[in-house]
């Protein structure tokens, strides 16, 4: 006989699973500082690799300017310009990106425990029905 209780717990835990569980049950094998910091170790990467090609592309656009006043610069106050702007950047960045990966592993945390609490509960009906089964060959052994 099919337990209704434990087929709708089941098809709940599915859904979810291609749900938001998707996004969700990888966070969760995660401690909140090593996702968080994993999420900041990729930013300050992707920043980087960015903010070059960002220069370049400028570099390259006033090519012609830089080639005909390279003389005149001051090519320390330049570098200080460019160093300070990709501190600045990466600084908005990353609190931009701590703030948004701290939300959403507290979102996930809270989404990940009522499923596990609906795990717990179908275990409860499977060793119910263990139970049941042993009892039911016990009683059967017993008559014979």
């Amino acid at each position: 006989m099919v337990n209704e209780e434990k087929v709708r717990i089941m098809t709940k835990l599915a859904a979810y699973e291609k749900g938001e569980g998707k996004d969700y049950l990888p966070i969760s094998k995660y401690y909140r500082t090593d996702y968080i910091g994993l999420a900041l170790i990729k930013n300050f990467f992707l920043i980087s690799i960015a903010y070059v090609a960002l220069a370049g592309l400028v570099s390259l656009y006033f090519l012609d300017e830089l080639l005909e006043n390279i003389h005149k610069m001051n090519l320390v106050r330049l570098g200080v310009k460019v160093v300070v702007g990709y501190v600045l950047l990466l600084v908005a960045y990353s609190i931009i990106v701590y703030v948004v990966q701290t939300v959403k592993y507290s979102r996930a945390k809270k989404s990940i425990k009522n499923y596990y609490m609906q795990l717990g509960r179908l275990t409860k009906i499977y060793a119910k029905e263990e139970k049941r089964v042993q009892n039911r060959n016990v009683f059967r052994r017993d008559k014979v």
